[in-house]
């Protein structure tokens, strides 16, 4: 599946542009908060025949899953909830420190 990238991968890349889209907001004067990560995804599920039974969701973007014709596509809606590791209750924030006024 050269078109596709694995479910696992590519939320590990959505952490990342998350984490640098933080970093880049360092001191910044307008800020957004990260309440919740909503991702419609086009995916295709393969099951390994091998022993220990595996299953891999693969993500494919929107012209590669129209292009697909032997492989089973699903829509898939994931609801993620960004929180920041040393501050798990705390609110994940893309920018710096707190401004006059916010909650």
């Amino acid at each position: 599946m050269d078109d596709a990238v694995e479910l696992a991968d590519m939320i590990a890349q959505l952490r990342d542009e998350l984490s640098r889209a933080m970093a880049d907001g360092e001191g910044s004067g307008l800020r957004f908060k990260a309440e919740r990560v909503e991702l419609e995804l086009t995916v295709g599920v393969e099951k390994s025949r091998e022993p220990g039974v595996k299953v891999r969701f693969w993500v494919f973007d929107a012209s590669a899953a129209a292009k697909r014709t032997s492989a089973v596509t699903q829509r898939l809606t994931l609801t993620l909830q960004p929180v920041l590791a040393d501050a798990p209750d705390g609110m994940a924030l893309i920018s710096g420190d707190e401004l006059l006024g916010e909650d």
